[in-house]
């Protein structure tokens, strides 16, 4: 049987792309990270010059855009 909440284990720094989100205003009036706003900050990370600390954040932000459409069902 597969094992009950595996996503959450998943994800190694819970909140950070959210956090980074509030602090530059890519949060809705909800709470939500904006879907533009992640699009928009992966394309500004991915031009930076290469970096462990790029890697971490990008593969954080990929992660967060991948779960919000799991979580719309698009």
């Amino acid at each position: 049987m597969a094992q009950k909440r595996w996503i959450q284990k998943a994800i190694k720094r819970p909140g950070r792309v959210k956090r980074l989100a509030a602090r530059e205003g890519g949060l809705t009036k909800d709470g939500e990270v904006k879907m533009s706003w992640l699009i928009k900050k992966i394309n500004e990370v991915k031009k930076r010059p290469p970096s462990k600390q790029k890697r971490s954040l990008l593969q954080a932000l990929y992660l967060a855009k991948r779960l919000e459409v799991m979580r719309r069902g698009k």
